[in-house]
């Protein structure tokens, strides 16, 4: 089975703790000008201080030596990278090319594994991705209906399906143990949500690069392209989507966001309120 590429470009320090060069991490991510690579960066800094975290635990500046013909080096600077700060980075660079949402898939998995990160951090997380799903699934929905596709309730369970092993929007919505009026997309955790985005921005390509035409052949792709996420998954060894837990509604999740924030303005630099 061929390695995930983000797996091969991990590095292990002299302590056993593994971490990613910036350098790297913006090659496999397809950026040719490592200065737009550092505009991701500078977001996810953002990010990772919102959650609570410390930007130097995850987030260190570096030297290393480069070759630059007939056997001379330089030095360049490089930035060393946690798991969480990749994940991040991954979260601010463009979802719709398909290596960076296999970065999605493949850092929420190993994230939520290795870490188990706070309930904060998993709150921006779902937040963050779910508004990415908003985006993505009405741009899936313009492209679907471009190509014919008039029932989409019927296209948008073609995709669960291949994603949820055949289980179809209602079928999840019990397992979940949903009520009618809640939405399945405001109770997934950011593993989940992840391997969904996946789902929505590649369909939406395959669709327009493939110049699918008919709702049957759109509705195929859809699941194929589900199928391939839940096959991503598998390879990973991850948990398939509908074995993951429900979390509450995202609202609450942005509620919990919106307290912490007013907590920190309210603080002193001491920690004494003001």
């Amino acid at each position: 089975m061929k390695e995930n590429i983000f797996e091969t470009i991990k590095r292990i320090d002299d302590n056993g703790k593994e971490y990613w060069s910036s350098r790297e991490l913006a090659k496999v991510l397809e950026y040719t000008d490592y200065r737009n690579f550092l505009t991701a960066v500078n977001k996810a800094k953002i990010a990772c201080e919102n959650s609570g975290e410390v930007i130097h635990n995850h987030f260190v500046d570096a030297n290393e030596m480069v070759q630059i013909g007939s056997g001379a080096e330089k030095p360049v600077e490089t930035i060393y990278l946690s798991r969480y700060a990749s994940y991040l980075i991954v979260q601010n660079s463009d979802p719709t090319k398909v290596v960076v949402a296999e970065g999605q898939t493949y850092f929420a998995i190993q994230t939520r594994r290795q870490e188990k990160t706070d309930n904060l951090v998993e709150d921006h997380n779902r937040v963050f991705l779910r508004e990415e799903m908003k985006k993505h699934n009405m741009s899936l929905m313009q492209t679907a209906s471009g190509a014919g596709v008039e029932r989409f309730a019927i296209f948008q369970n073609a995709g669960y399906k291949g994603l949820y092993g055949g289980l179809t929007m209602q079928d999840i919505h019990i397992k979940k143990k949903l009520k009618k009026t809640q939405k399945i997309l405001d109770h997934m955790n950011s593993e989940e949500l992840a391997a969904n985005l996946f789902r929505a921005t590649q369909t939406d390509a395959k669709i327009k690069r493939d110049n699918i035409k008919g709702e049957s052949m759109a509705n195929l792709a859809h699941y194929e392209v589900g199928q391939k996420v839940r096959n991503t998954i598998d390879s990973l060894g991850g948990t398939m989507p509908e074995e993951l837990p429900t979390p509450d509604t995202i609202g609450k999740a942005q509620m919990r966001i919106n307290k912490s924030k007013k907590v920190k303005r309210i603080e002193a630099p001491d920690g004494l309120k003001k």
